[in-house]
């Protein structure tokens, strides 16, 4: 994934649809229309995953709270995308193993009505996730909760145990990226849309797009173009017709990070069933990190949504009533807020009262397509949805071709093979181990910079697995340009650990800086931005 080799594309080329938007939907997008043999460009005004792809609560689920809220309503639209959401689930493990996995979660009872009430509706969940191999649900007693969790307090009853999935949001959209690009699309980040060239019936021929890192303005051309800008969705369709109503309602959640100690497991997560807004809380073993969230409040400024102290006195005031020693607000060592797109009904549609967990919207006017609303599980089923709508305007009958398309990584992944690098590679086996998890087969392109430069095989922090190579890979193979490119999306230690994250800013800054060519004070003009930006995130807390 050359970025130059791109962009030279992107402004020479011809394209039969171009996609707006980076994120989980439209990298799912750029995959599956390249696999039915279209001509694909994918742009993103920040970077891959940079906005609610990235910042998500890291679970592949078909949703218990949509399930109870369907029962409880008689709800058939909300039955079926908790159905879509199960089914999509193990395809979601399977395209990249080494980034997906089960993880077995408790939901804890204070008495046996609330462990019957749990354990019926949670096998109902089980019962809708037809032909996948995740474990089934089941009860379990007082003590067993207490050996998995240690964390809790032992005032409770008994606690249901079930199953969903987990995954590195961010990564695993890089890869979808990625995977698109070995498929042929054509794609660059850092590329903000300025607005589109029409012609006299208002009909879209081009997009213009402006290099964030060089200025150089320029045009996209495309037969189609595809809207996959999630919270900011209005925004582009705007741009295209000025005459269409806004759709989008974000909705901003919040998530803490905390020491893994807190709930005493590495590998059990917690859900809190009821909390003071009516809400679910998850708190999840993530990355030796526990993950605590998430929120759920109208948005309505241009800014990046940030954690902030009351939203994580909000959040540790719920998991403390399940704890048995409290934590304060001075335990939480990073997080990240984003935004869901919410839909708003169309007035100018008889559907309005359906409840829709994504919608594809065809503009006439304009001739834009837009993806709008949808959440991570139903990536594939989303873009699959929008490529189909896609092929009757191209005339194209191709079919959908994703539900058993490896991502880049996951062909030959083998999990056991990192155990042989320690003594082939001299690396501790904490670095092995994450390499293979993060990068799957495609470790070894990492493992083979060693040869060309010895330093790079040492850790950027030493309470962290992460090397100086794997940014050198991701400036190369993964169009990072940016010291947050590395450490919010690829490497995630933005949402682990403010403090250590500033520490390794300026040796990041540096690494990119020898990649791409900058000055000196370049290189300590971007680390001083990223330190700036970082320092504003604590200060909030």
């Amino acid at each position: 994934m050359n970025r130059v080799q791109h962009l030279h594309k992107l402004q020479t080329e011809t394209f039969d649809i171009c996609i707006i938007g980076a994120g989980a939907s439209g990298a799912g997008c750029a995959l599956d229309a390249a696999l039915r043999g279209f001509k694909v460009a994918l742009i993103e005004k920040d970077d891959f995953a940079a906005a609610t792809s990235s910042k998500s609560t890291k679970l592949i689920h078909g949703g218990v709270r949509y399930l109870e809220q369907a029962v409880n309503n008689f709800d058939l639209a909300q039955l079926k995308q908790v159905r879509h959401g199960l089914e999509e689930r193990h395809i979601v493990i399977q395209n990249a193993p080494f980034l997906a996995h089960p993880l077995p979660l408790l939901t804890p009872c204070y008495s046996w009505v609330e462990g019957c009430y749990y354990a019926i509706g949670l096998r109902v969940y089980d019962a809708f996730a037809k032909g996948d191999s995740m474990p089934k649900s089941r009860w379990i007693s007082k003590k067993e909760v207490l050996q998995r969790a240690k964390g809790l307090s032992p005032k409770l009853h008994s606690a249901v145990l079930y199953y969903d999935g987990q995954l590195d949001d961010a990564r695993y959209c890089m890869l979808l990226a990625k995977t698109a690009a070995e498929k042929g699309a054509t794609l660059a980040n850092h590329l903000p849309l300025l607005g589109f060239e029409k012609d006299e019936q208002g009909k879209l021929l081009a997009a213009q797009v402006q290099d964030e890192l060089s200025g150089e303005q320029f045009s996209i051309r495309a037969r189609l173009f595809i809207n996959c800008t999630g919270a900011h969705a209005d925004f582009v369709r705007q741009q295209a017709n000025p005459a269409l109503s806004a759709r989008i309602i974000p909705s901003k959640g919040v998530h803490a990070v905390l020491p893994l100690e807190t709930l005493g497991s590495a590998a059990t997560a917690l859900l809190i069933p009821k909390t003071t807004d009516g809400r679910v809380i998850f708190a999840i073993p993530w990355e030796n990190k526990l993950l605590l969230g998430t929120t759920d409040t109208p948005y309505q400024s241009e800014e990046e949504p940030i954690l902030e102290r009351e939203e994580s006195e909000f959040l540790i005031e719920n998991l403390n009533r399940y704890l048995a020693q409290p934590i304060g607000v001075d335990q939480v060592k990073a997080g990240f807020g984003g935004l869901r797109p919410l839909i708003a009904s169309d007035p100018n549609r008889s559907t309005k009262a359906l409840v829709r967990d994504h919608e594809v919207e065809w503009d006439a006017q304009s001739g834009l397509l837009s993806l709008l609303g949808g959440k991570w599980t139903t990536y594939r089923l989303m873009a699959a949805d929008t490529i189909n709508e896609a092929c009757q305007h191209l005339a194209s009958e191709a079919p959908c071709r994703t539900a058993e398309q490896l991502l880049a990584g996951a062909e030959g992944y083998d999990p056991q093979a990192w155990k042989n690098w320690t003594s082939q590679f001299g690396l501790d086996s904490d670095i092995c181990e994450h390499l293979s998890l993060k990068y799957g087969s495609r470790a070894s392109q990492v493992l083979e910079l060693l040869n060309e430069n010895a330093e790079w095989r040492s850790r950027l922090h030493p309470a962290y697995p992460f090397i100086q190579a794997e940014v050198i890979y991701q400036a190369r193979a993964e169009m990072a340009v940016q010291p947050r490119d590395v450490l919010a999306r690829r490497l995630r230690l933005e949402v682990l650990d403010w403090a250590a994250t500033k520490e390794v800013t300026p040796l990041v800054a540096q690494l990119l800086g020898q990649e791409l060519g900058w000055t000196e004070e370049q290189v300590q003009n971007v680390a001083k931005n990223y330190t700036d930006l970082v320092d504003g995130f604590q200060a909030k807390i």
